[in-house]
């Protein structure tokens, strides 16, 4: 089985909702385990136009899909929580944002999949909550801890706790 890190996001209608119903179908997802969860966060937008905060939190999970399979799933609850997709590649508001951290120390750079996120190193918003379930967790193309890598950060968006543990 795989270690997997995901961030879960979400800025319209009940956000909190969104992100603990996401959290609760991937539970429930076939070969898919949640191992840890971070508690939740509201964060302020990040390279966005827009006045909605975020909540957010970071699961791990345990899965013996490959990543992009993994992705599919996701997809597919992003669209049962209703997150529209533009087709742009900008930020929009949206219902729930279901985001692939880290894979183990994989590497995945195709198309559709980007395995490190790439911007997971310049954002608070995933920083945050990873330094309270995996603060020593090696990012495999930086080979830096996310708490290494949260004290690098720059100019980070506000986070504020918002709530216990999913």
């Amino acid at each position: 089985m795989a270690i997997v890190y995901l961030s879960l996001g979400s800025n319209l209608g009940d956000r909190l909702g969104y992100v603990q119903q996401a959290a609760s179908i991937i539970g429930t997802t076939k070969d898919i385990q949640i191992v840890t969860a971070s508690s939740f966060y509201e964060t302020e937008p990040w390279q966005m136009d827009s006045a909605n905060w975020f909540v957010n939190a970071i699961v791990q999970i345990s899965t013996t899909l490959s990543p992009e399979e993994l992705l599919i799933v996701i997809q597919r609850i992003e669209a049962q929580l209703g997150r529209e997709r533009s087709g742009k590649r900008q930020y929009t508001d949206r219902t729930i944002d279901i985001d692939i951290l880290f894979y183990e120390d994989k590497i995945v750079n195709t198309k559709d999949l980007t395995i490190p996120h790439k911007f997971f190193h310049k954002r608070a918003c995933m920083l945050v909550p990873m330094l309270e379930i995996a603060q020593d967790f090696v990012h495999p193309l930086f080979k830096k801890t996310v708490s290494e890598l949260y004290d690098e950060l720059e100019n980070p968006e506000q986070v504020f706790l918002y709530g216990t543990r999913i």
